[in-house]
């Protein structure tokens, strides 16, 4: 009798569905030879600018002053928060926010990037769109954050997109209240290349290491955060422009100055 045996009770037959087929069919034992060990050429590290949209120069990381903040303060204080100040998160605080959540040190020629985030085989498959509502100087739309070279690019302006994509994430209203919405998504081959069906495990890890850290940043330069996984992937798809097939949403998170004590959790967010 094994400890499972013992303290667990008989489980309760139910029709496999498919989280148990996707947890199954990703184990290494039904895995065959992944692309990177065929000798495959690796995807790019990250998708090209659009040709003909605006490029912004962001504050570069050595230039921006944050106020010291103990670690363990800020793992205590950390907290998911949905009512907002109506201040305007400055350029300065923009950077520093993307720098923290997935900067690139350095990069190993075409191979790799190594980040301030970790990530399963240095894959790095995650783009970062921004819903920008109120940050100093900058006009509110749709925005992608170009991590090669600390820049972002417009993608798109226009007055209605914080309703609608507050309706993609099921009417979420402080999506339309917050400074910044971050939105990550998925070039999947990125990962799979080298881990094959595996690598989807990953990029959910990865997710949880990239908001993590736009959590902890935060409480340095007075703003709160929270999380949401609770998508229309058709609808999300259709504003940020992308397949949803082999680039997809994963992750959302909204970002404000603090308004007052955090929020107690509300269903379906994080605490």
């Amino acid at each position: 009798m094994t400890l499972n045996d013992r303290y667990m009770p008989d489980p309760i037959p139910h029709p496999r569905r498919a989280g148990h087929e996707f947890m199954e069919q990703t184990e290494y034992r039904h895995l065959g030879r992944f692309d990177q060990e065929k000798g495959i050429s690796q995807p790019p590290l990250e998708l090209p600018p659009v040709p003909g949209l605006p490029i912004i120069d962001l504050v570069h990381p050595r230039d921006i002053t944050v106020p010291p903040l103990d670690i363990r303060t800020a793992i205590e204080r950390r907290r998911s928060v949905r009512s907002y100040e109506k201040e305007s998160i400055s350029p300065a605080d923009l950077s520093f926010l993307l720098w923290c959540k997935q900067g690139v040190r350095y990069v190993h020629g075409t191979a790799a990037t190594f980040r301030t985030v970790p990530s399963a085989g240095a894959r790095h498959a995650f783009e970062t769109y921004l819903l920008i509502n109120d940050v100093g100087g900058l006009g509110p739309g749709l925005y992608r954050y170009l991590a090669l070279s600390h820049r972002i690019q417009q993608i798109r302006a226009d007055p209605d997109l914080p309703v609608t994509i507050a309706h993609g994430f099921m009417d979420l209203d402080f999506v339309m209240r917050c400074g910044i919405a971050f939105l990550w998504t998925a070039v999947s081959y990125r990962m799979t290349w080298r881990y094959g069906e595996r690598g989807y495990r990953n990029l959910h890890f990865d997710a949880g290491h990239v908001c993590q850290n736009l959590y902890l940043a935060a409480e340095a330069i007075g703003c709160g955060v929270c999380a949401f996984a609770a998508f229309d992937d058709d609808i999300m798809a259709g504003k940020l422009g992308i397949d949803g097939t082999s680039h997809f949403m994963v992750y959302g998170a909204t970002v404000g100055k603090r308004a007052g004590e955090p929020d107690r959790a509300d269903p379906g967010t994080r605490e």
